[in-house]
């Protein structure tokens, strides 16, 4: 099974009960299962759309991206500014110094979660940050 993240929503307490009645309808298992599956047709009905902006970045990545220091160390070294697009979760090693981070990206813009310390998750909100 895929990684999960937790989000927080609000609903009307209508909702919510209705979607209790489902539950014990047995057309799902829980109130996340009805809510996952919301969300999938929602992102299904639009995919179109989600593959467009994807298009229009060449580097664009999905899934999990994980940067270590030496990795950046070896991307700074070839003194190019890197745009860096994409979806799923960035993580950035424990040891990355946001300076590195400063170095290697010019404009990053993720959309999904980041990990990172808290200097580094600086360094990429300033560069256009979070989706």
């Amino acid at each position: 099974m895929a990684e999960m993240e937790k989000i927080t929503i609000n609903l009307t307490p209508v909702d919510l009960g209705r979607i209790d009645m489902l539950v014990e309808e047995g057309f799902y298992q829980n109130r996340s299962d009805l809510i996952r599956a919301a969300v999938r047709r929602q992102l299904d009905e639009h995919a179109a759309a989600l593959e467009a902006k994807a298009a229009r970045h060449q580097d664009w990545q999905t899934g999990v991206l994980r940067f270590e220091r030496a990795e950046l160390e070896a991307m700074a070294r070839e003194s190019v500014k890197r745009d860096l697009h994409g979806v799923g979760a960035l993580i950035f090693g424990s040891d990355v110094a946001p300076s590195l981070v400063e170095w290697v990206f010019g404009r990053i813009r993720w959309y999904g979660t980041v990990d990172a310390p808290a200097p580094v998750k600086a360094v990429v909100t300033s560069k256009g940050g979070q989706g």
